[in-house]
């Protein structure tokens, strides 16, 4: 796994030396555009519309628009004064409850690993965090860009220390402007009581591997049919009909609950029993 940048974790005192990685990668099937002639992909050059000539890298410089159609130029070295904090920090600022953090606020996710000088104060930290159930909520520095993030103590996958990059709250967008959701809707009591009993029916605990990426396994196998390598594993879902009647829908989503909770009861009492 290749590491993002190497910095620190400012906790206290305490100076945790860590590497960074990237938590996640964009799975799927990505297509490319091609020249349809002879398929051949095509590039994308950087071009000045008023010059009309491709630009290499060194002729291209930073700006910001101050009035419409000027621009005033910032060299990396005058952005790098102004921020005065070039190095990769992690600044613990204050700790949390995970529950207090909205979750629209999150934007990606990251692992933290020790170096070699960091492991006992990486361990320290970890254990710190999973035994008050807190959160640490700090400013990140990367690539000169400064973001809020939010540093959880996780043993889903070892004992590591992972960092949610959070978005800055003026940066959400407001609600008020979404259709309907600001109207007083009556809600029908005996659809309510329906409803909750489905999410009693439908809870259990979340397994992440239980759930996979149905779309991609379908798009693989029709592109390895279109190869020839292969025959179609996997056939799409024929969409059903709206259900127009909420009341029903519901009975039959609680319906479908209870049946599907058989097989996991029974299941249950046979291990008692054995």
């Amino acid at each position: 796994m290749h590491a993002m940048w190497r910095g620190s974790v400012s906790f206290g005192l305490v100076n945790i030396p860590v590497r960074l990685y990237k938590a996640t990668d964009t799975g799927g099937i990505h297509f490319r555009q091609l020249h349809k002639a002879c398929r051949t992909p095509i590039s994308y050059k950087k071009f000045c519309p008023r010059c009309h000539v491709d630009l290499s890298q060194d002729e291209i410089v930073r700006g910001f628009e101050y009035a419409r159609g000027e621009f005033a130029v910032v060299e990396d070295e005058e952005l790098d004064a102004f921020q005065g904090r070039r190095g990769e920090t992690i600044d613990l600022v204050q700790f949390a409850d995970a529950g207090d953090i909205d979750p629209v606020l999150f934007q990606g996710a990251y692992y933290l690993a020790p170096e070699a000088s960091g492991k006992k104060a990486y361990r320290l930290l970890w254990q710190a965090l999973r035994a008050s159930g807190r959160v640490g909520v700090a400013r990140m520095t990367l690539r000169s860009a400064e973001s809020l993030a939010l540093v959880r103590a996780s043993d889903a996958d070892g004992n590591v220390l992972v960092v949610h990059a959070l978005a800055w709250p003026e940066d959400v967008r407001s609600t008020a402007e979404l259709p309907y959701v600001q109207e007083a809707v009556a809600v029908d009591a005996h659809e309510l009581e329906v409803a909750e009993t489905l999410i009693r029916q439908l809870t259990k605990p979340f397994v992440p591997d239980e759930y996979r990426d149905e779309s991609r396994v379908r798009l693989e196998a029709w592109i390895a049919e279109r190869r020839g390598e292969a025959e179609a594993k996997t056939k799409g879902a024929e969409a059903s009909g709206e259900v127009v009647d909420l009341m029903e829908a519901l009975k039959k989503s609680l319906e479908l609950a209870k049946q599907d909770a058989k097989p996991r009861e029974a299941k249950r009492k046979k291990r008692k029993t054995s």
